[in-house]
């Protein structure tokens, strides 16, 4: 249990200490918009590329794990996307709340976890799940939210306006320039490893505090309740994957525990930052794009 609580404690006070900067003033009221900028534009595109650029197929080719992780993830996306939209959410809403309630923090919780009840051995698929969630769930999110976004009519000139945005959205090219890079075959050289190093550490503590700092201010507009997206996160979520990795798949041992792990993980900041990417386009940006 303390190992846990050691895992857990700093991520707790990182969005306590944003609280507590925004409540005695020593940040401002737009500092949570700033800060997750920094983290949208620099700090997680640099973790993206890094990530998808020095990742091997021989790392990442458990095909039952994938497909349990994987499934588990967007399947719950998708149903809670069109839950919302049952309920007449718009589709950035509703996208946000699916991300919401299948996005885990498969990294900075996932995977020290992994290896504290799995050992070393546990590395390999907290590695593999951070990869579904931040460049599959988190893609898929993105597109829709973009779709979301744009109000052109016209299904030619909307599919052309979504693919431009999405060109330009950097959560998007990361990845996609990472990808193109491993396909290379050339290594990073010392000075950019280490400058997305620094970019990639930074993101997360970034992003905890902005959360703080977001939480510590009233927010305008409708307040919907989270607790169903929690009971979708830490209760469906996890049995789909479960029934998945044991049932259908029947992995082995260490990767069906290891899947269901991760799945069961809470929420990381992903979709804060996707909710206060999409409020802080300006008005001409959320017509057009």
């Amino acid at each position: 249990m303390h190992a846990v609580v050691t895992v857990v404690l700093p991520i707790f006070a990182l969005i306590l200490l944003g609280y507590l900067c925004r409540r005695s003033n020593r940040l401002g009221p737009e500092a949570a918009s700033e800060i997750n900028r920094l983290v949208v534009w620099l700090c997680l595109p640099a973790l993206l590329f890094k990530v998808t650029a020095t990742t091997t197929w021989a790392q990442i080719w458990q095909p039952g794990f994938v497909i349990a992780v994987g499934a588990g993830c967007l399947l719950t996306f998708i149903a809670t996307l069109i839950w919302r939209l049952w309920q007449r959410q718009p589709l950035v809403d509703a996208s946000i709340d699916g991300l919401s309630a299948s996005y885990a923090n498969t990294g900075y919780i996932g995977i020290p976890l992994c290896l504290l009840v799995l050992g070393e051995p546990g590395l390999e698929p907290a590695l593999i799940a951070t990869l579904i969630v931040v460049c599959v769930l988190f893609a898929v999110a993105v597109v829709c939210i973009e779709v979301g976004l744009q109000q052109e009519r016209h299904l030619g000139r909307a599919l052309a306006t979504v693919l431009k945005a999405l060109a330009k959205n950097p959560l998007v090219v990361a990845p996609v320039l990472g990808t193109g890079w491993a396909c290379t075959g050339l290594g990073l050289a010392t000075p950019v490893q280490h400058l997305l190093d620094l970019l990639a550490a930074a993101t997360t503590p970034c992003a905890l505090v902005s959360l703080g700092l977001f939480l510590a201010q009233k927010q305008p507009g409708r307040q919907a309740g989270a607790w169903p997206l929690v009971a979708i996160k830490l209760v469906a979520q996890p049995a789909l994957t479960a029934f998945l990795a044991f049932k259908v798949l029947h992995l082995p041992p260490l990767w069906a525990h290891a899947a269901l792990l991760l799945s069961a993980l809470p929420t990381g900041t992903g979709p804060f930052m996707l909710a206060e990417y999409s409020s802080a386009k300006p008005a001409w940006c959320r017509e057009r794009s």
